[in-house]
């Protein structure tokens, strides 16, 4: 099983979607003139704007389940597991990554966004529902949609559970099996609850989460801020191959972290515009925006609290392509969150490893909510008809008993599957953000523009030239035959 998974893992990592994230990512920043750094202040200022509604939810809801998505235990096991492979010169393509990555981010969730749908009295959409809509392709709409769906619902939420379980052992020995019932249990309660209840949910818990890891992370930093400059000298030379104990291995530095990176923040994989397409907003690009900027908040924020915490304490250990051992700092650890456990434990000694666990349990909890409502979406686009209700009980059940797998199987395994996953979604969905550039592109002139003169933008796809964006074109009808209905009003009390 392992080494049919791994063989399958290979084909689908090869160097061409390595190649791919990085090139589409610097492809859109280079055609959106680096919107990246140019609209920072209005990312920020648009996160907190709009309110939610009975359809779909504000801006910040949108953004915090995205990030429940995105801030996970990618952000803990996953930059332990890209230091470990791919040498401290990993953090740096793992930054790489985010940066250019932030304009994918922001092109797919504009797409999710002028193409959604409202179903069952939600708003609905992502890559197969832009992809059908954009491209007229349903065969490929399909094919992303059960990709989504055996990714999400069965393959991702296994990585997330059994990193629990590691942290939770590790601290304070909590059996494996106890910890797969409590998660089913607590899985189960959320998701039964609907989109509403894990907007909320995400709401609350993902900011206080990562808040709260970056202050212990920064308070670490400045325990040992002598040591800084040296950690960043050795993150950029490794990187570039200039290191003279890590250079040999540049090519998995750049392999690990841009896998590593892909994994957690997510853009380009297709996994954002779910949630960003649930948000109430005026136009698609504000939304774009919004989730652009969570690429930042998880890669450069929480991803690099990780990695300094590792490389300022030196609780970590290199291996080789060989499996030989290039550096040790930690004796008798796997990667994975056992390391951050003992770098945090080194420093805050009965502290550290409680704090990482508890740190695990909270972002990769709501990482598995995420997974959930993504897996819903594509049953939604699948079934919009509302045919198969059984679908929508039949997935719940799929991914507490995912779940409850990967709680209590071995941490390769879970990490490979997981990689298959996220793998299969970005090939589909790179390819389908390379076809459908010209639309999120003229939706960001249109809000430029828009700006420019000191509106608040609003969206029209058919002045633009966008068809088959049904929910804005019935939109812009509605809104037009209100704003008729008063000038006929206001002509009457004239009268």
């Amino acid at each position: 099983m392992n080494e049919l998974v791994s063989t399958i893992n290979g084909i689908i990592w090869s160097p061409a979607l390595i190649v791919l994230c990085l090139g589409v990512g610097l492809y859109f920043s280079l055609r959106s003139r680096f919107l990246q750094v140019r609209h920072v202040r209005e990312m920020t200022r648009l996160m907190f704007e709009g309110k939610s509604s009975e359809q779909g939810v504000s801006s910040f809801q949108a953004l915090t389940m995205t990030l429940a998505g995105r801030v996970g235990t990618g952000n803990i096991a996953g930059v332990a597991t890209a230091i470990t492979f791919g040498g401290p010169g990993a953090v740096f393509w793992m930054w790489a990554v985010a940066f250019l990555g932030a304009s994918s981010a922001f092109v797919e969730s504009t797409l999710g966004q002028v193409y959604k749908e409202q179903i069952a009295r939600e708003y609905r959409g992502g890559p197969a529902f832009y992809i059908e809509k954009g491209l007229g392709m349903k065969w490929y709409a399909l094919t992303f949609a059960f990709a989504t769906i055996l990714a999400t619902g069965l393959l991702l939420p296994g990585v997330q559970a059994n990193s629990i379980a590691e942290g939770l052992q590790t601290a304070i020995g909590i059996d494996r099996n106890v910890t797969a019932a409590l998660l089913a249990i607590a899985l189960g309660f959320i998701i039964f609850g609907g989109v509403k209840r894990i907007a909320t949910f995400a709401e609350v818990i993902v900011p206080f989460m990562a808040l709260g890891y970056i202050i212990v992370a920064c308070v670490i930093i400045f325990l040992h801020i002598e040591q800084l400059p040296g950690v960043m000298k050795l993150i950029f030379s490794s990187a570039f191959g200039l290191d003279a104990g890590f250079g040999a291995i540049v090519g998995m530095a750049i392999q690990w972290g841009v896998k590593r990176g892909v994994y957690s923040n997510e853009a380009g994989q297709g996994t954002g515009p779910h949630a960003s397409s649930a948000a109430e907003v005026s136009h698609p690009a504000k939304q774009g925006l919004v989730q652009g900027f969570s690429v930042y908040v998880d890669t450069l924020f929480v991803c690099s609290a990780t990695a300094f915490m590792l490389l300022i304490t030196g609780q970590y250990n290199v291996e080789g392509p060989n499996g030989a051992a290039m550096y040790t700092g930690v004796q008798g650890v796997a990667g994975g969150p056992g390391y951050v456990q003992v770098a945090l434990e080194h420093v805050m000694p009965g502290f550290g490893a409680i704090f990482v666990a508890v740190a695990l349990l909270f972002f990769a909890f709501t990482t598995i909510v995420a997974y959930y409502y993504i897996a819903e979406t594509n049953i939604a686009y699948i079934d919009r008809h509302a045919r198969h209700p059984w679908l929508k009980f039949a997935l719940k059940v799929a991914i507490i008993a995912a779940t409850v797998y990967g709680t209590v199987k071995t941490a390769d395994l879970a990490w490979a599957l997981g990689d298959i996953g996220v793998g299969l979604m970005a090939w589909l969905n790179l390819v389908a953000i390379i076809l459908l550039r010209n639309v999120a592109f003229k939706c960001l002139r249109d809000y430029e523009a828009q700006k420019k003169l000191g509106k608040d933008p609003q969206f029209d796809p058919l002045a633009l030239g966008i068809v088959n964006a049904h929910y804005w074109e019935q939109r812009v009808a509605d809104s037009k035959r209100s704003s008729a209905k008063d000038v006929d009003l206001t002509s009457r009390v004239t009268e």
